[in-house]
């Protein structure tokens, strides 16, 4: 299936068309649910920040809460399009061995790279555990007492699914479902 192809169905561009459909469908999940992430959260920053603005030039007074809505949602927005990135391959990659090795070194070291990635990933996440743990004492009670967990579970958002999107971009390279991708030097997502 070509890469247009995967683009119409709304799908990450190379990257859908070579898993199972249980995977196809975990990979769509995280796919739209960074989508709307980002946008949901980026949207509340900006409207809490402008309606600051507007309140404080207006009325001398803001929104006491949207000084500390940024450390719930950010959190998320970062979380959600690290997680897009690693859907899309866009994260950051120093792709030089793969690129001058022949096809079956860099399968190699694509799987081997995934599965440190996967591996430190599913570790960041358990290690946050505590952090987790801890932080749903902690209450920010310009946002109602609201408890800092709600930002903090991005953490494991981000890093389980990172470490899924690598578990099954290494099983579909490693079974040669697909080739081992290659940065195109396009800055075109898709």
């Amino acid at each position: 299936m070509s890469d247009a192809a995967q683009s119409s169905e709304g799908g990450a561009p190379g990257l859908l068309g070579a898993y199972p459909a249980p995977a196809k469908a975990v990979v769509r999940f995280l796919q739209v649910t960074g989508q709307l992430i980002c946008v949901g959260t980026l949207a509340t920053l900006f409207l809490a920040l402008f309606s600051n603005v507007i309140l404080r030039y207006f009325f001398g007074s803001g929104l006491d809460w949207a000084y500390d809505i940024h450390s719930i949602l950010f959190p998320w927005m970062i979380a959600a399009g690290a997680v897009l990135a690693s859907i899309y391959g866009r994260q950051i990659a120093i792709p030089l061995l793969i690129e001058i090795s022949g096809p079956t070194v860099a399968r190699m070291i694509f799987v081997v790279a995934n599965l440190l990635t996967a591996s430190i990933s599913l570790g960041v996440a358990w290690s946050s555990i505590p952090i987790i743990r801890a932080a749903q004492y902690q209450r920010i009670e310009a946002l109602g007492g609201i408890s800092q967990l709600w930002g903090y579970l991005s953490i494991t958002y981000a890093f389980v699914g990172i470490a899924i999107i690598c578990v099954f971009d290494l099983v579909t390279v490693a079974l040669r479902l697909r080739p081992v991708p290659v940065n195109s030097p396009s800055n075109e997502i898709g």
